[in-house]
């Protein structure tokens, strides 16, 4: 008989762990607290595959430079103060995080773990079909509007040309060869040909149909209420009716598993303290504006520097997101931070008017953030049977495919095919 895995959480991450779980002979069942209709950060993301994206949150200067944003209620970051001391714990953790050694020794890891990700993404376009989920080749262009921000962009390129990973430095006119007939207001940018982009609504909508086709289970609006524990191995979770969710659960339910793998997003760090695991985590909270009728539409997907803001073309139109607001772990929309992020956009494309854009309808999700910006990824050592496989940030989607496959092999008993210790979900017990 073969052992059945539990995956807590239905985002890209807990898809993907499911998949290659399900791949690697186990029987799986996927709980989540929602509906199969949910509106999460996996769904209205930038779709973005970065390899990159080297330099994880926690880094030299973010401190300094987040304590500046601070001041700016229409800046990209925010954090919402509170007398919470988990949030000061959190805080002192990404404080002691923030240094040129560990950002540098975090850099071939990210390298690997994207490029990763984005093989295999290329082998589920084989299996379920071209443009089964719009992947693209071709890079991504990081854009700046300032002198200052093309310097700090410059370095970073230097950094990821020495790590191996592609980069070229452009003038405003080569930027406007890769951007043909879009207006821009740039000093130049970066492209990135090894970074691809995705629509994160079709991959879910696809992997979710794929699991189901291959006997994956699904428990919809299902709450983990406990877990049912024997030494130092969890045996069953006590599942309860989330409220207000249509789905086919009984009011309470025990779920007998072999093994349990925690991708629950936010929800993962009271889920671990309920299992018995420290696991610090913030919600950062995003927004992202999907333009049906565009005034312009780029032929590549852009990262604009100085705002910290992601435009992707998709088929429905170009989808403009960014902010990261800590702590805020609901999706109430701060209307500020939508005018600085659409300020941001007219101020490098100008013919997207901030005014004009203002009556588009947001959508907001919740990204689950580590203290160092690095996943937790591995084996706890608090239950001997419990992976856990969270903590992304705004790297999800592009880490989701090669941390499914790591997690099957740590559910195998195998050697994990790249180093997780940097990742380890005990690092801060």
């Amino acid at each position: 008989m073969s052992r059945h895995v539990v995956v807590a959480g239905a985002g890209v991450v807990g898809l993907f762990a499911a998949l290659y779980a399900r791949d690697a002979g186990f029987e799986v069942t996927v709980v989540e607290r929602l509906g199969p209709q949910r509106a999460t950060a996996s769904y209205g993301n930038a779709g973005l595959i970065v390899p990159s994206h080297l330099v994880p949150l926690a880094a030299p200067g973010a401190v300094v430079r987040g304590l500046r944003w601070m001041t700016d209620p229409e800046s990209p970051f925010a954090l919402r103060l509170e007398p919470d001391p988990e949030l000061l714990a959190w805080g002192w953790h990404f404080w002691r995080a923030s240094t040129r050694a560990r950002a540098r020794a975090a850099g071939p890891l990210l390298r690997d773990l994207h490029r990763a990700g984005k093989r295999a993404y290329q082998e589920l376009e084989a299996r379920l079909g071209a443009d089964a989920f719009g992947l693209r080749g071709g890079g991504v262009l990081m854009l700046c509007v300032s002198e200052e921000g093309l310097e700090e962009e410059a370095a970073l390129a230097a950094r990821a040309t020495a790590l191996g990973v592609p980069a070229r430095l452009l003038g405003p006119s080569e930027v406007a060869v890769l951007q043909p007939g879009l207006s821009l207001d740039v000093v130049g940018g970066v492209h990135y040909p090894e970074d691809a982009m995705l629509d994160p609504g079709r991959l879910m909508a696809a992997l979710q149909a794929e699991l189901e086709r291959i006997g994956v289970q699904f428990r919809w609006g299902a709450h983990v209420e406990g877990a049912e524990r024997s030494g130092d191995r969890i045996e069953a979770l006590r599942l309860r009716r989330q409220p207000g969710i249509d789905a086919d659960t009984a009011d309470a339910t025990r779920l007998p598993l072999d093994e349990l793998v925690l991708a629950a997003g936010v929800a993962s760090a009271p889920l671990a303290r309920a299992l018995g695991l420290r696991l610090p985590l913030r919600a950062g909270k995003g927004y992202s504006v999907t333009l049906a009728d565009p005034p312009e539409r780029p032929a590549l997907p852009m990262l604009l520097s100085e705002g910290r803001v992601a435009v992707t073309p998709l088929p429905d139109g170009v989808r403009v997101g960014g902010t990261l607001e800590l702590g805020a772990a609901d999706t109430t929309v701060n209307g500020r931070r939508v005018r600085g992020l659409l300020r941001s956009l007219e101020r490098a494309l100008p013919a997207y008017s901030a005014e004009r854009l203002a009556s588009a309808p947001v959508w907001t999700g919740l990204r689950p953030v580590s203290p160092d910006g690095l996943p937790y990824l591995g084996r706890s050592a608090t239950s001997a049977n419990l992976v856990v496989a969270t903590g992304h940030a705004m790297m999800g989607v592009s880490l989701a495919p090669v941390t499914g496959a790591l997690v099957a092999e740590l559910l195998e008993g195998r050697a994990p095919s790249l180093p997780l210790e940097a990742l380890r979900p005990d690092r801060y017990a």
